[in-house]
């Protein structure tokens, strides 16, 4: 390291008048910066001349010094942030490979830099969600399509809401959203009201349905699709995903029938926990109480149609008078059921609310999806 780098090569790296050669230098220094192996006292003499080569009057000789140590963990802080502040030709390196740079130093940057910078420092990998919500935040659009397709970024729930809000008119940024390899339930729920019927189609096989499932779905309407993403919902996330849409007004009666009709018994309950602003362990008993007044007055509390409560109600008796084994058939066996009970009803009810049930149903008497053993398996009360 001193017969190759020296207080000489300081004096020539000041005095030197060509920017080629200055350039040349700079890569020389960074090349010894980088290696390993270094005492204490040639780690400082390296660091000292970059942060003479950093204020080089030359675009080049910056340029240089930038991508030859954008991967340098010697590299002091002060001499990446003053690079990374630099113009874009000299910045770009530093900007989406240096780790020297803070979380915080990123921040800055992209609150304060040009579009091109942001979207290099959207590129980086593994980028820290509080990095990532500054984008979102303050970001333009190229940059923010760059972080949706880096899928090694880490991205907040909120941070996802905040882009689907603030770029909900951008094809580009949700394209970009729905086709990362994974998204939270709930960002997926809202994508669906928002995309095109392709990405529809991918946001229900990417993020929610088993591949073998989702190679026999048709997306016929939104409602079908959401149906869909809660099959490949736990819980937790299935209850998360009513509560935000029972907040946004999307809950609609006829995707609470439709859920129940196609067997998603977990989406009916949660939708009607909600609903009736009533937890969901006291949903499920009133929904399953055997006289049926328990489900009368949690529906009207809900403020569901009068006219589908019947439907509803039969709905609710095949669950309960079915038992479930697990089998491939389960779900199959429980729409032909259902499909039997109520289209009884519409011989025995008025026109009006006939016409109406069968409105509200739509394809899901004709067409109702087979099962084929991986989607959730409703259980019937205990």
């Amino acid at each position: 390291m001193a017969s190759s780098l020296t207080a000489h090569d300081v004096a020539r790296l000041m005095s030197e008048p060509s920017p080629d050669l200055r350039a040349e230098l700079a890569e020389k220094v960074a090349a010894d910066l980088s290696a390993n192996g270094l005492t204490p006292a040639e780690v400082k003499l390296a660091q000292d001349i970059v942060r003479v080569l950093a204020r080089d009057v030359e675009e080049k000789v910056r340029a240089s010094l930038s991508r030859a140590l954008r991967h340098s963990p010697n590299l002091p802080r002060d001499v990446a942030r003053k690079l990374a502040e630099d113009i874009e030709f000299v910045s770009l390196p530093m900007l989406a490979d240096s780790l020297v740079l803070t979380d915080q130093d990123l921040i800055e940057i992209v609150r304060l830099g040009s579009s091109i910078k942001q979207e290099a420092i959207a590129s980086r990998p593994n980028l820290a969600e509080t990095v990532s919500d500054a984008l979102v935040t303050h970001g333009e659009e190229p940059a923010v399509v760059v972080l949706m397709a880096n899928n090694s970024a880490k991205i907040a729930e909120a941070t996802f809401h905040r882009a689907a809000t603030r770029f909900a008119n951008s094809d580009n940024v949700k394209e970009a959203m729905v086709l990362r390899e994974t998204l939270p339930i709930t960002v997926a729920e809202r994508m669906v009201t928002m995309v095109s019927k392709a990405l529809q189609a991918h946001l229900v096989k990417a993020h929610a349905l088993a591949p073998a499932t989702a190679a026999n779905i048709v997306m016929t309407s939104r409602e079908h699709a959401i149906i869909r993403l809660s099959l490949g919902a736990s819980d937790e996330e299935l209850r998360h995903m009513v509560a935000q849409m029972h907040r946004n007004g999307r809950l609609t009666p006829s995707l609470v029938l439709r859920a129940l009709c196609t067997g998603d018994i977990a989406f009916f309950e949660a939708a009607m926990a909600a609903k009736s602003d009533v937890p969901l362990d006291n949903a499920q008993i009133l929904i399953h109480e055997p006289s049926r007044r328990g489900l009368k007055a949690l529906y009207r509390k809900a403020a569901m149609p009068e006219a589908l409560f019947l439907a509803i109600q039969a709905a609710v008796d095949v669950v309960d008078e079915l038992q479930f084994d697990g089998e491939p058939r389960d779900l199959e066996r429980f729409r032909e059921r259902v499909i039997s009970r109520v289209l009884t009803l519409v011989e025995t009810v008025d026109a009006a609310d006939a016409d109406y049930l069968l409105e509200k149903l739509g394809d899901v008497l004709v067409h109702a999806p087979l099962d084929n053993g991986a989607n959730r398996v409703p259980m019937p009360a205990q």
